[in-house]
């Protein structure tokens, strides 16, 4: 597929998302054409936060994530912010969408904090990531391997996981998903 073709769901709860782990994908995406929805779990704006403490950019979501089909989109993006994955890991529509893109075969990335809620959906046994390493237990305690990389693509599993630990990884991270897009 082009990446022109790509259809890109990204979600997220709708406040203390880690900034630029949310708006590099999205805009990057977007600019190489990839058509991006921006899914909260409500239609509030998304209040995005700079190393979880200071105010950052506010977005405003496209669609709601009770709302959004899996069936609509090729890969799934879940940003980090601690606040941020924290409420989305227990929220049921966020964890169904992930399990239903894993069942599916569609590739997911997740930066930071991110995986966490791969971890509440089960789908990080037998997978290797490289998440923040505040979550390396969590992510070892649900039988995945915790590796400390700029980036780790695993296809193990029969989907592919795309993760980066922090920001400073996000050109890894945003090229791995624009290959995977374009594969």
């Amino acid at each position: 597929m082009a990446i022109e073709n790509a259809n890109v769901l990204i979600i997220v709860n709708n406040w203390g998302i880690e900034e630029t782990e949310l708006t590099r994908p999205l805009r990057d995406l977007k600019a190489a054409g990839a058509n991006v929805t921006l899914a909260a779990t409500t239609l509030d704006p998304c209040e995005t936060v700079q190393h979880d403490r200071y105010e950052g950019e506010t977005l405003t979501p496209d669609a709601k994530l009770s709302d959004v089909q899996t069936a609509d989109y090729d890969l799934l993006v879940i940003p980090g912010g601690t606040c941020n994955v924290d409420r989305i890991r227990v929220n049921e529509d966020a964890i169904t969408l992930a399990q239903e893109f894993a069942h599916a075969g569609k590739p997911i990335a997740a930066i930071c904090h991110g995986a966490w809620l791969l971890v509440n959906a089960g789908l990080i046994a037998g997978k290797t990531s490289s998440p923040c390493r505040y979550i390396a237990a969590d992510i070892e305690n649900a039988g995945g391997r915790y590796v400390d990389n700029q980036l780790t693509v695993d296809d193990e599993n029969g989907w592919r996981l795309i993760t980066s630990r922090k920001p400073d990884d996000l050109d890894y991270f945003v090229a791995a998903i624009k290959d995977t897009l374009a594969a």
